[in-house]
């Protein structure tokens, strides 16, 4: 029984999310379907986060167990030639005994895209969120600095969460422009479900005039997800790198 680390990148647009649901598309059935086809196995795979519907991903981690002798190189080419073409395997690696894409992760880089214009792009439907209404991502930088640190994010997290510890530590967040293209970037070690969305909702608010821009030391206080923004739609949302 060999243990393999695989990275891929897929677009989420036509999935329910990453995680198998019966009766659902999901990328995991998707992989799971390709390694029957190409090796003739069962194969658990191990993905290391959920991802909601419409959620994409740079680069997202997979762990599984395989009897079968193919080499790596095999394995990335055999499941590219086999999977959609909204799902590509970027890399295929050995793993030791017991690692596990989720339980042995160290922290998760997202990246969340807007595009900032008073006209569409056919080009960017369902990969960004469009916002016409102009962003001031200097006044955003300086904002989401508030959540840089190990906070508990009960007021980030969306009302079905049903985690018990809800703190986390929030490594950096940037909020920087490229043309019409405003980027939210943020890492940590680990996030609550919906929580990146709901931080960049929360920005939005700020930049909309809902919110002070000094509020968001408040609202992480009052640990109500009511004090805190929208949350933002899901075709922004990329997972961007995961750590071990």
């Amino acid at each position: 029984m060999r243990n393999i680390k695989a990275t891929v990148s897929f677009s989420g647009t036509a999935y329910h999310g990453f995680q198998r649901q019966p009766g659902l598309r999901t990328v995991q059935g998707e992989l799971e379907r390709a390694f029957k086809r190409l090796i003739d196995e069962e194969v658990a795979v191990n993905g290391c986060s959920r991802t909601d519907a419409g959620v994409h991903a740079n680069n997202f981690v997979f762990s599984a167990n395989i009897e079968n002798t193919i080499d790596n190189r095999g394995i990335q080419y055999g499941l590219n030639g086999i999977l959609p073409p909204d799902i590509a395997v970027l890399s295929v690696e050995d793993a030791p005994e017991g690692f596990h894409a989720r339980f042995d992760c160290k922290g998760k880089e997202y990246v969340y895209l807007i595009h900032n214009s008073e006209i569409k792009s056919p080009f960017y439907a369902d990969r960004m969120y469009r916002s016409w209404y102009p962003i001031d991502e200097k006044k955003l930088d300086r904002a989401a600095k508030s959540f840089i640190g190990r906070h508990d994010f009960k007021a980030f997290c969306a009302a079905s969460c049903d985690k018990e510890v809800t703190v986390r530590e929030i490594f950096d967040y940037r909020v920087e422009r490229g043309g019409d293209v405003v980027k939210f970037t943020v890492s940590g070690d680990g996030f609550l479900y919906n929580m990146v969305r709901i931080t960049v909702g929360t920005l939005l608010f700020i930049n909309d005039g809902k919110l002070s821009e000094d509020s968001i030391p408040r609202i992480i206080a009052s640990r109500d997800r009511s004090c805190a923004g929208k949350t933002a739609p899901p075709q922004g949302l990329y997972l961007n790198r995961v750590y071990y």
